[in-house]
């Protein structure tokens, strides 16, 4: 047994500082030198470019610092929820866990998510109620609430005896108790005599090497990478192993390296309680077991949870197809989303002929990451509106029920009232959080909340704090009727003139500059009301003889409104696709021309006007 080491998971909500908690943790226990370029960043286990754009986690990372002759190996989860795949397959590799909280926010529905993960695997817990110098900071109601939140999840009494801790992540300060003033000198050393006192040492199993894969990675040249905790034994360089569903085919153990501060340092051999990463399994899959020949017994499955959305992916079909994308087949497509499935475990893949995927995912940010990503290596795409899945239990059709937490200035309360009153959500909760704001707990269908976030973080100029997490399913609900007004749709294609946008203006908001190229179908705009329309944007202005006064030049337009990825996601309708490049997003009709649209509309006198 390792009594040397500990394995500590870092969990909690998004944004209440946990990737700022292990920059100080790195950086106090001088991984770096003074000089490093690393002692001046922020977020330096983020390193993924989207990660670093959005500051949020959003792939389980590994690292490890050293303290008093004790090495710590740390697992930096994600703080999404529909990221949630990433903390269920990694926990497994920790024997503790630091649980972030903001004073401010307090828990939240996340924090009830990964705490009870963490719980379940027996993980001991320490809290660290973090941000105690924000301006609306409540870290003693914020210590009750996580109380009554251990009393809720606790499947016994020795998990309600945890440490906690105060911190200000930003200044690299942890306090045994609540400090008077915030701004006293402090240091993380009570954080890391807590975690070598509270955290206990990876278990002793006796037996052979048995090692269950949590994560993966990829060299040019030693292949795929294998990392996990080793459960029993001890793993050596060269040995001969086995995957337990494949027990007649022995395996060679490569190289394995162990984590020293961000790096992989090889060595011979490691035993039981490290985590490792290994080379020389190039078929090997997340949940695999390794074991040695003599015991093909496998350890216990991760159970990850089902994905809730899924949206139909194919390749572009629209008329400016294959002009900006690297890639553009739908076998191309295909080959990619099968490649993501070895480590994205919460995703869902399924073929459903003419080229097009279903793929199914977590919610509509693990989708559009999922989708971002694929643009920016070069794909080109176009997907459909997400939709929820439905599942049938014993003859009874359900749909997901999410827990939703919203916190809002005072002013905004009319509108989160009215917009969760549209949908049919349950309001569970209502409490003033202090002077300034008030929270919201709503429950309500998964269906009837897609693309709500974004309105609200509009309507309220960004003030919002909205948050939300799966709790269970109910029987399918009553549908709602369509809460977006019409959309302006290209009549003609070629490229948009300030004269055709100035009378699209007059109709609706356009999401489109003059100059853009546009196509017939692609949508330009919303509609102030709530038919669609055609709309040439690509009208100039006819020319005369004769000189006009100065004022019929002049066209003033309104900025045109600039959709992100997950935006464009949230505004389609059913007869809609968005198509993705990596220069462009477009919106679009599935059937381009006005006739199509006629034929497969059961009302065509009233789908269309033309302008």
């Amino acid at each position: 047994m390792n009594t040397d080491i500990r394995n500590i998971a870092v969990i909690a909500h998004v944004d209440h500082g946990k990737t700022t908690l292990v920059d100080a943790l790195l950086k106090q226990t001088h991984v770096f030198r003074d000089n490093q370029k690393e002692m001046a960043q922020t977020q330096i286990m983020d390193s993924n470019e989207l990660e670093r754009e959005r500051g949020i986690t959003i792939l389980a990372k590994n690292c490890s610092i050293r303290y008093k002759n004790t090495k710590i190996n740390i697992i930096d989860t994600p703080g999404h929820a529909d990221f949630s795949g990433e903390v269920e397959r990694t926990l497994g590799m920790a024997d503790g866990a630091l649980l972030i909280v903001d004073a401010a926010d307090g828990p939240m529905p996340q924090t009830r998510f990964v705490l009870k993960k963490a719980l379940d695997l027996g993980l001991k817990i320490i809290v660290v109620i973090n941000k105690i110098d924000k301006k609306l900071a409540r870290p003693e109601v914020t210590l009750n609430k996580v109380e009554s939140l251990f009393l809720e999840l606790a499947s016994h009494q020795a998990q309600l005896d945890f440490a906690v801790l105060y911190a200000i992540g930003r200044r690299g300060v942890v306090f045994e108790a609540l400090p008077e003033n915030p701004e006293s000198d402090g240091s993380i050393i009570p954080l890391l005599e807590a975690i070598l006192s509270s955290v206990p040492a990876p278990k002793y199993n006796a037996g052979s090497f048995k090692i269950s894969i949590s994560s993966l990675d990829y060299d040019s040249h030693l292949g795929r990478i294998a990392i996990g905790k080793i459960y029993s034994g001890s793993a050596k360089k060269g040995m001969k192993v086995i995957l337990t569903d494949e027990p007649t085919r022995i395996r060679t153990i490569e190289k394995i390296t162990i984590f020293e501060g961000l790096k992989r340092v090889e060595t011979e051999d490691a035993s039981v309680g490290e985590i490792v990463a290994f080379s020389g399994i190039n078929d090997i899959k997340i949940g695999s077991t390794v074991s040695d020949p003599v015991d093909p017994s496998p350890l216990p499955q991760v159970v990850i949870s089902e994905p809730t959305l899924h949206i139909e992916v194919g390749a572009n079909t629209s008329p400016f197809s294959g002009r900006e994308g690297t890639f553009t087949t739908s076998r191309q497509i295909e080959e990619r989303l099968v490649k993501e499935l070895e480590s994205n475990l919460s995703l869902r893949v399924e073929k459903i002929g003419n080229g097009k995927l279903t793929v199914a995912g977590r919610g509509e940010l693990h989708l559009s990451i999922l989708l971002e990503t694929l643009r920016r290596e070069g794909y080109e795409l176009e997907v459909s509106k997400p939709e929820v899945i439905l599942r049938e239990t014993e003859g009874v059709v359900t749909e997901p029920i999410e827990e939703v937490s919203v916190i809002v200035p005072g002013e905004f309360i009319g509108i989160i009232t009215e917009e969760f009153g549209k949908r049919l959500a349950k309001l569970i909760k209502m409490e003033p959080i202090n002077d300034a704001a008030t929270e919201f707990i709503y429950h309500a269908p998964t269906r009837v909340l897609i693309g709500l976030r974004s309105f609200l973080l509009t309507q309220t100029k960004g003030t919002i704090v909205y948050n939300s997490v799966i709790v269970g399913s109910e029987k399918i609900g009553k549908t709602l009727p369509k809460m977006r007004k019409g959309a302006l749709i290209a009549s003609q294609s070629g490229v948009a003139l300030s004269y055709g946008l100035e009378n699209a203006q007059g109709r609706g908001i356009t999401f489109i500059d003059p100059g853009t190229k546009v196509y017939e179908g692609m949508i330009v705009g919303i509609n102030a009301k709530d038919e669609d329309m055609a709309v040439n944007v690509c009208k100039g202005k006819k020319l005369t003889n004769m000189r006009s006064k100065s004022s019929d030049g002049v066209i003033q337009l309104t900025p045109a409104t600039t959709l992100s990825l997950e935006q464009s996601l949230d505004f389609l309708e059913k007869d809609e696709l968005l198509e993705i490049t990596p220069k462009f997003l477009r919106l679009r009709k599935k059937h381009l021309t006005e006739l199509e649209r006629r034929r497969v509309s059961r009302k065509p006198n009233d789908q269309f006007l033309s302008a």
